[in-house]
């Protein structure tokens, strides 16, 4: 089992694990604890290097797989022996970019939650950019302009930021907590983690954000398309 520490601290850039089990064929390793995001929610995983035993290596990518993540490892250096103790360092400025990437997509559910009551039907981000997909029947330049004031004006009211890991039955007793049109959250998970932008967005989530909508910066939407009959999805960029 892997501890996940992103979940509790999304500003931990470096820490200390050991080695939990190996897979060579995939070159990967399990860790007792990591602050690697491995994905999830339309968020890419972090990426970054392990150091052990005076060797570097770089983390590919990730993959959760139950209550461990795998942490493939690129390069052909020999893998570690399990019991090794590793350094983990995350690259921040990659990891940084999607926390205030992911806060931007949060602000703009919300906005468009709140203002016209439209659930999500799909997202997808990389760092400082997305596209998010909402229930809207038709969408103009005019009411495009108008989200785009209003999510810019969410991130100059500088809200607080709060994630919380609560029991399943408390959790599911928040109104509107999951925000897209189908329930992604496995019946099995009797934990849910959820953020919250106070006053403006509570909902289940286990991506990495910042801690105020301040630091996210100038939210500007690129683009807006039609994907559908009641499915129209929008563009963003974060600056």
């Amino acid at each position: 089992m892997t501890e996940l520490l992103y979940q509790t601290d999304n500003y931990l850039q470096e820490f200390d694990a050991t080695v939990l089990d190996i897979e060579t064929e995939s070159r990967s390793v399990i860790l007792n604890r990591t602050a690697f995001y491995p994905g999830g929610g339309g968020q890419p995983c972090d990426t970054g290097v392990l150091t052990i035993g005076g060797m570097t290596y770089p983390v590919a990518r990730l993959k959760k797989q139950g209550d461990s993540v795998y942490h493939f490892l690129s390069g052909d250096i020999p893998l570690p022996a399990i019991g090794a103790v590793t350094h983990g360092q995350l690259d921040w400025e990659h990891r940084y970019q999607l926390m205030r990437t992911h806060t931007a997509m949060h602000i703009l559910c919300g906005v468009i939650f709140r203002d016209y009551g439209a659930s999500v039907t799909g997202g997808d981000m990389q760092p400082l950019k997305g596209r998010m997909d909402f229930e809207f029947e038709s969408m103009r330049a005019e009411l495009v302009h108008a989200i785009e004031a209003a999510v810019n004006r969410e991130v100059q009211n500088a809200r607080e930021i709060r994630v919380q890991i609560l029991p399943r039955e408390e959790a599911f007793k928040i109104p509107d907590l999951i925000r897209t049109k189908i329930n992604l959250l496995p019946e099995g998970i009797s934990q849910v983690r959820t953020v919250e932008i106070v006053g403006l967005d509570l909902q289940a989530d286990g991506g990495t954000h910042v801690k105020n909508t301040a630091e996210v910066g100038h939210i500007r939407v690129v683009d807006y398309k039609s994907k559908g009959k009641v499915n129209k999805r929008i563009y963003v960029e974060v600056e």
